[in-house]
C-alpha cells in the first residue's frame, strides 16, 4: 500500500440554504464546520438549520405544489428538466467529482467512474417515467348501474428527504428523480459530513429550470433540522436512508402526522462463495464487495462465507489482493482507496477492529490499523476464525472490514446467511447454477448478486427486507413510494 502526495482541493462556494429558489443563511445565522476526511482539516462553514428554516422550505415547497407553475406544468415538461439537469451534471463532472472527493474522502476514479455516471442516468431515467405514469381503466361490477371507473396517480405532496453521507450526490439524485417525476416538491437535508454536492446540484437544478420552490435543501443536523423535518405537519412524506437506530426515531416522530415513509438502511450483508466457484473472479467480487467506497456501502459484502475445502486458497488470495490496494490522495486516479468520512466514524471502525482482536478474538490476518498520521485512513483489514455470533459480524461497521466464515454445504450457509437482523443484499459465487438459484431463493435479501458486486441500474429496485429499510429506491416500484392512486367513480346512468 502506497501513499501520494495531496492535489489541490477545489473552490467552496455554496454553503448556504436554497429556499424557494434563494440562497440563504441560517434564520439563526448559525453555522457548522465541514471537513476534508483526506486531512482532516475544515474546507467550509456551512448553515447551519433549525426549525424556522425547516418551516420556511415547507412554505415554498407546498406553494409551488399547489400555486405555481410546477403545479401547471406537464408530464413531459417536468420529464425534461430531469433530461436538462443529467446534462448539466455530466457538463460539471470535473467539478462535481472534485467537491466530493473534498468533503467525502473517496477516490476520485470512483466519483468518475461509478457515482457520477449513476447520477445521470438516474435523472434521465425518472425523466423519461414522468410521462408515463399512468392509471387504470377498471370493469366493475354493473349491476347497480353502468359505471366507468378509473384510477389516477397523484403527487403525495412535499416530501422530506434526509441522506446519508457515504453517496451525498447519488443519494440526492435516488432521493429527487421518482419524487420530481411524480410531481412532487422536495427538502433535501444533506448528512452535515458532506451537504456541498447537494448545493452544487441545486444550483444546476435551478440552471435547469426548476421553478422556485420545487427543490429546498436546508444544512443542518439530525437532531435540529431533521427532526423539525420528520414532524413538520406540512410535509406529506419522508424518505430517508442512514442507520435504523434513526428509521426507528424517524417512525415514532411522524407518528402525529401519519407522514408517508421509506427507509433504506444498513446492512451486513453475505457474500458466498463455493469451492466450485472462479477463486479469481470470487476474490475480485469479494474486494468490490467490502473495499469498494472505503467499505462505507450500505450493502457492502462484510460477511464473506466460504466452503471448507476452499478457505484457505481464498483466504490467502484475499489477503494478497487486499495488501496491493494503494491508499493516499484520492485525487490520484492511482489511488485505490480514500478514507472514512468523518473523525467520527474512523474511530468507530478502529474501535470494530480492536472487539474484533480482543472480545471476539478473532484472527485479523492484514490491515487493522491506521494508514498514515494525516486524515482519516484505515488498512483494508480481513479477519478470519469469525463465528455468526461475534460482534463484527452482527453489527454493521460500515468500513474496509471483512469478516471470513466457514461454511459446510448450502443448507448451513443460508441458515447463517439469514441469521442476522439485516436483508438488504447478498452474492454468491459458483459455477452451479442450481446452487445459484437455491442461494438467491433461500436469502431473505432485497438484491442478490451471482458472481458479481455492486452492480447497479437506475432501473433496478433496491432495498432490504427486515431491518435493513422499507420500499424501494430506483426502477418503477420506487414511483409507488411517491404517487397516490386517486379510484374515480362516474355514474354513466342506465342503458
Amino acid at each position: 500500500m502506497t501513499t501520494a502526495t495531496m492535489s489541490s482541493p477545489p473552490k467552496v462556494r455554496l454553503t448556504q440554504n436554497l429556499i424557494d429558489g434563494k440562497w440563504s443563511d441560517a434564520g439563526s445565522r448559525a453555522t457548522f464546520d465541514t471537513f476534508g476526511p483526506a486531512t482532516g482539516e475544515v474546507v467550509a462553514k456551512v448553515a447551519s438549520s433549525d426549525k424556522t428554516d425547516v418551516d420556511a422550505a415547507v412554505k415554498a415547497a407546498r406553494a409551488a405544489l399547489e400555486c405555481g407553475p410546477w403545479s401547471k406544468m406537464s408530464a413531459r415538461d417536468r420529464g425534461k428538466l430531469l433530461f436538462k439537469l443529467a446534462e448539466l451534471v455530466e457538463r460539471n463532472a470535473d467539478e462535481l467529482a472534485s467537491l466530493e472527493v473534498l468533503n467525502n474522502g473517496k477516490p476520485i476514479g470512483e466519483v468518475k467512474g461509478a457515482d457520477i455516471p449513476l447520477v445521470v442516468e438516474t435523472f434521465r431515467y425518472f425523466g423519461g417515467w414522468a410521462d408515463k405514469i399512468t392509471g387504470d381503466t377498471i370493469p366493475v361490477d354493473r349491476s347497480m348501474g353502468d359505471f366507468f371507473c378509473y384510477t389516477k396517480r397523484e403527487p403525495v405532496g412535499v416530501c422530506g428527504q434526509i441522506i446519508p453521507w457515504n453517496f451525498p450526490m447519488l443519494m440526492a439524485a435516488w432521493k429527487w428523480g421518482p419524487a420530481l417525476a411524480c410531481g412532487n416538491t422536495v427538502i433535501l437535508k444533506p448528512a452535515e459530513q458532506t451537504p456541498l454536492t447537494a448545493l452544487r446540484l441545486g444550483e444546476l437544478a435551478m440552471e435547469a429550470g426548476f421553478p422556485p420552490g420545487v427543490i429546498n435543501i436546508v444544512n443542518g443536523f439530525g437532531e435540529t433540522a431533521g427532526d423539525a423535518l420528520v414532524k413538520h405537519p406540512g410535509v406529506d412524506k419522508i424518505a430517508f436512508t442512514g442507520e435504523y437506530k434513526t428509521a426507528q426515531i424517524i417512525m415514532r416522530n411522524a407518528a402525529d402526522t401519519l407522514k408517508r415513509l421509506t427507509f433504506e438502511l444498513g446492512g451486513k450483508s453475505p457474500s458466498v462463495i463455493f469451492a466450485d466457484a472462479d477463486m479469481d473472479l470470487a476474490v475480485r467480487g469479494s474486494m468490490a464487495g467490502i473495499f469498494f467506497n472505503q467499505g462505507e456501502v450500505c450493502c457492502a459484502g462484510s460477511r464473506v462465507f466460504v466452503e471448507e475445502s476452499v478457505h484457505d486458497e481464498f483466504v490467502g488470495k484475499f489477503k494478497v489482493a487486499a495488501e496491493k490496494r494503494r491508499l493516499g490522495d484520492p485525487y490520484d486516479v492511482k489511488t485505490h482507496q480514500g478514507a472514512q468520512v468523518s473523525k467520527e466514524q474512523f474511530d468507530k471502525v478502529l474501535k470494530y477492529i480492536d472487539i474484533g482482536k480482543n472480545e471476539d478474538k478473532a484472527t485479523c490476518v492484514t490491515g487493522g490499523e491506521r494508514f498514515g498520521d494525516k486524515g482519516w485512513f484505515i488498512k483494508p483489514t480481513i479477519f478470519t476464525g469469525v463465528r455468526n455470533d461475534m460482534r463484527i459480524a452482527q453489527e454493521e461497521i460500515f468500513g474496509p472490514v471483512a469478516a471470513v466464515l466457514k461454511f459446510k454445504d448450502l443448507h448451513d450457509v443460508v441458515k447463517q446467511a439469514n441469521t442476522t437482523i439485516y436483508g438488504l443484499a447478498a452474492a454468491v459465487w459458483t459455477r452451479d447454477i442450481t446452487k445459484a438459484f437455491a442461494v438467491a431463493d433461500g436469502v431473505r435479501a432485497g438484491t442478490v448478486w451471482v458472481n458479481c458486486y455492486n452492480t447497479f441500474d437506475p432501473a433496478a429496485p433496491f432495498g432490504g427486507y427486515k431491518f435493513s429499510g422499507q420500499g424501494r429506491e430506483n426502477g418503477k416500484d420506487a414511483l409507488s413510494a411517491y404517487s397516490e392512486v386517486k379510484t374515480v367513480w362516474v355514474n354513466l346512468g342506465k342503458r
